[in-house]
This record gives structure tokens, sequence and C-alpha cells, in this order.
């Protein structure tokens, strides 16, 4: 194979595994430990309940991960913190 020919491979490739790349990473963003951290910073125990709570955030549903930590006593505050962690970790 000449050189020139595997050149054009590696640039019309990389482009391809880039793009790849980031379509993939902000599902690496999503973070349930610094949700379920800052509940217990609130003084509320994690439960599953919580744990649950903080992966509707993840899944972007924020008001449901609000409403399912604010009924579990964490405060409306820290609710909205956690589940917006939970979502995109700072």
């Amino acid at each position: 194979m000449r050189m020139s020919a595997r050149i054009a491979g590696v640039l019309i490739g990389l482009p391809l595994v880039l793009g790849g790349v980031a379509f993939v990473a902000p599902a690496a963003h999503a973070d349930i430990p610094a949700c379920t951290k800052m509940v217990q910073q609130a003084g509320v125990q994690v439960s599953d309940a919580v744990t649950a709570a903080c992966t509707q955030g993840v899944h972007n549903d924020l008001k449901g991960c609000v409403s399912a930590l604010t009924a579990v006593g964490v405060p409306g505050g820290a609710a909205n913190g956690a589940c917006r962690f939970a979502a995109n970790p700072p």
C-alpha cells in the first residue's frame, strides 16, 4: 500500500473515530455518586429510593428526581442541586 493511500485512510478515519467518542462522552458525565454525596451532606441517609431518584437525574428527568428526593426528606434546594449533579457533575 502506498504511503499516500495510508495517510488518506487515516485522515478519513480519524474524524469518524473522534465523532464516535463525542457521541459516547455525554453518558460518561452522569454521576450518581455526586448526587448521593450531596444527599448525605443534606443529612439524609442514602437508600434505594435515593439511588433510584439520582438515576432519574442521570437520565435528565430533573423534575422526577427532585420530586423523589424531596419525598424521602431531602430539602428542596439540596434535592435540586443533587439532581443537577447527577445529570451534569462538576
